[in-house]
């Protein structure tokens, strides 16, 4: 299928990342970690479809499903992708501006501005 995953229903988005998740599986049997990576990407973005984007709002700050050392303050929401920083322990905010899939995102924090 060459369709965007804005085009699938939500139907087909679960289809599509069981899918994906199985292939990570078998790419990591087979040893083959840049695959298992590049599914699992896929099924992040695949899972941000079925997310509805208006619950983020810029200057939310959510903690990062996966990576607890970081959280991610939102500038702006683009589609399914939130534009922002990754902010450390300490709270200190990285200058380099980047883009997730907002099912990267975990549950709103507030760090005391």
């Amino acid at each position: 299928m060459n369709y965007r995953y804005s085009d699938y229903t939500v139907e087909q988005l679960r289809e599509e990342v069981g899918r994906l998740k199985e292939k990570a599986q078998k790419a990591e049997q087979l040893g083959n970690i840049s695959e298992v990576a590049i599914n699992e990407r896929k099924m992040q973005v695949a899972i941000a479809y079925m997310i509805n984007p208006d619950e983020f709002s810029p200057q939310d700050v959510h903690e990062l499903k996966g990576d607890p050392s970081y959280k991610f303050k939102i500038n702006y929401i683009n589609g399914v992708f939130a534009w922002g920083h990754r902010v450390n322990l300490l709270n200190e905010v990285y200058e380099k501006e980047e883009a997730l899939p907002i099912s990267l995102l975990g549950d709103k924090v507030d760090i005391g501005n």
